[in-house]
């Protein structure tokens, strides 16, 4: 599944295993139904367009979108790299 840039934030550059890696909060599209906002983060290579990013599962679960977003953004740089790790395919030890 590609990103869908509507319901996807920008939140770093990563560099990780000898590549770059952009690393977006992904919001789940299911407001209308009155729940909470829930979001993952999705991990793409820097510069190889068509390829499908690396997901975490939902991790954010919150009142509302804007409140998702700020605790992605609290993520430190270290906290995002280990979580590409434990999402990305292959022996990243």
């Amino acid at each position: 599944m590609k990103r869908d840039p509507r319901n996807s934030h920008h939140l770093a550059t990563l560099s990780h295993d000898g590549r770059f890696w952009d690393a977006y909060l992904e919001l789940e599209d299911n407001r209308g139904q009155g729940g909470p906002a829930r979001g993952r983060i999705a991990f793409s290579p820097a510069g190889e367009g068509e390829t499908e990013p690396v997901r975490t599962a939902t991790i954010f679960l919150e009142e509302s979108p804007q409140d998702v977003l700020t605790r992605a953004r609290d993520f430190k740089t270290h906290q995002l790299v280990s979580l590409l790790r434990s999402c990305a395919p292959g022996d990243s030890t």
